[in-house]
């Protein structure tokens, strides 16, 4: 019986097999060619050219396909106690499909192609300011989760573009989001052995890299239990080895603005932004001075989510532990250490009423800023010492930074940590926070033409070349599939189209993404 199986599956695949072998040496070639190509592209640019086909030998065909492509793919590894739910699961989501309309029109009369002639098929694509509505069906425990996941990914991971100039984006191999034109020639099977099917012919793909605008989003809620923010501290401040209490320092900060990457780099400008931290001294009396304050450190850590399930909700670093079908990637960047010896306190007495100024006189800004709430041991009426510390915040030019983004399947987000050094009576010690930073992307872009082109969410067919498997899901071999109920309580039917997963049984040596 099985014999007998395998050799209909034989025969059934004999001409497909047949056409196969007749395109293979005869292969037509295939070139994309884009008018006033970009090192990068952002939303509302326009991206036009010309696929251009030629042939050794006359060749027929049915379909030439030309589509701007935006896809994603994940993979997670599980190593558990329970074999069940062990291996790595994977996932693949096309969620940006445009396709080039009037293809038909610059087709031969016979459609065959003549040896030695050269077709031209020209093409022209927008980036689209939003993805449509149907590639997030899943389900979402918000509107601005939904929202997140239609803007447009920025190109992620991408480490085998053309572009060797591209600086690394502290993406791990688990994660990529890629952009592409992708142009196909296609055969279809002969009718009479049932429905037609396309087979490929010839194809390519032209890998671009896109960085979408995306705006500043509104500050992160930082007092939920499961926050991983430290937006304030406090610390006890003493006189020297056993003797008395000194006061109380209070270290608070605010979410600084966003800053703003340009979509179109240019190398005399620089990404800057600031910071801004308040400090608060409550001295134990009136004769006790404010401390000695050392350096303050700034730092960036750069995380990176990513999941085999769609995601319901913004993304944890607590979640993602918990979860075996989530993973998280973190980095930490220097960003500068600046000596604050020179910090200028003010005095504050609630008991003094506040003097009159003239109406000429300026009022500087540390003025002006709200003074941070006293700390657990502040005596009522009591005076208080405030000062500003203002932190240029600057990105390294050795590392490249794409906005803050949420999608289905990966999200990168940004931390910034301060860590202010004291200079007591000899004796050290640190205050640290850690607040929430947004990198947002201005669009550049004159672009005035439709944002959309037929854009559908239809999973493409895989190719055998390398350069255009990428744009293709995965087949699905016939290993166990990973039991979600288990492994973090996602079920797969939760998955918008274009998701596919598998858990084949792997080695206990497979290299876990680090958390």
């Amino acid at each position: 019986m099985a014999t007998t199986q395998h050799f209909a599956s034989s025969a059934n695949d004999a001409p497909m097999q047949k056409i196969r072998s007749l395109y293979q040496g005869n292969r037509p070639d295939v070139k994309i060619r884009l008018n006033r190509e970009r090192s990068v592209y952002t939303t509302l640019d326009q991206l036009d050219g010309v696929v251009t086909i030629t042939c050794t030998s006359d060749i027929s065909f049915d379909d030439v396909e030309i589509e701007f492509v935006g896809t994603s793919r994940t993979f997670v590894e599980r190593l558990t106690t329970a074999a069940a739910i062990s291996g790595r699961s994977e996932a693949f989501h096309q969620f940006l499909k445009l396709q080039q309309p009037d293809c038909r029109e610059q087709y031969p009369a016979d459609r065959v192609f003549r040896a030695g002639q050269k077709y031209e098929f020209p093409f022209v694509f927008v980036v689209p300011q939003h993805l449509l509505p149907r590639v997030c069906q899943h389900k979402a425990v918000s509107l601005a989760v939904r929202d997140a996941h239609l803007q447009l990914p920025p190109t992620f991971g991408d480490q085998e573009h053309e572009d060797s100039t591209v600086s690394d984006d502290m993406v791990p191999e688990m994660a990529s989001i890629r952009y592409g034109v992708f142009a196909r020639v296609s055969k279809n099977k002969d009718a009479a052995e049932g429905e037609a099917k396309p087979i490929t012919i010839a194809s390519k793909a032209k890998r671009l890299r896109v960085i979408p605008a995306h705006d500043e989003q509104p500050p992160l809620d930082v007092d939920g239990k499961d926050s991983e923010y430290t937006m304030r501290k406090e610390r006890s401040i003493r006189k020297g080895v056993l003797k008395g209490k000194l006061g109380t320092l209070v270290m608070d900060a605010n979410q600084p603005p966003s800053m703003v990457l340009q979509s179109h780099p240019t190398s005399d400008k620089q990404t800057t932004s600031r910071a801004t931290i308040q400090l608060r001294f409550d001295p134990a009396d009136s004769s006790c001075p404010p401390p000695r304050i050392g350096s303050l450190t700034s730092r960036l850590k750069v995380c990176t989510y990513f999941s085999s399930t769609a995601r319901h909700t913004f993304p944890t670093k607590s979640s993602a532990i918990t979860d075996l079908s989530q993973g998280m990637h973190s980095e930490q960047i220097n960003l500068s250490s600046r000596c604050m010896a020179a910090v200028e306190w003010t005095k504050h007495d609630p008991k003094k009423a506040p003097s009159r100024r003239d109406s000429g006189m300026s009022i500087s800004s540390t003025s002006m800023l709200p003074h941070p709430e006293p700390s657990s041991t502040y005596k009522a009426g009591s005076p208080y010492y405030v000062a500003a510390l203002t932190v240029p915040l600057t990105l390294p030019s050795n590392k490249s930074f794409v906005p803050t983004f949420h999608s289905c399947l990966v999200s990168r987000i940004y931390q910034l940590k301060f860590e202010l050094g004291l200079q007591t009576a000899g004796l050290g010690g640190t205050l640290d926070l850690k607040v929430p930073f947004q990198l947002s992307c201005e669009s550049t872009s004159n672009g005035d033409a439709s944002p959309r082109r037929g854009s559908v969410v239809t999973p493409a067919a895989n190719e055998e070349e390398s350069v255009d498997a990428y744009f293709a899901p995965r087949d699905v071999t016939n290993g166990p599939a990973p039991a979600y109920g288990l492994a973090g309580g996602v079920d797969m039917e939760d998955a918008p189209p274009g998701y596919s997963s598998f858990a084949p049984m792997r080695a206990v040596g497979t290299t876990l993404p680090v958390y």
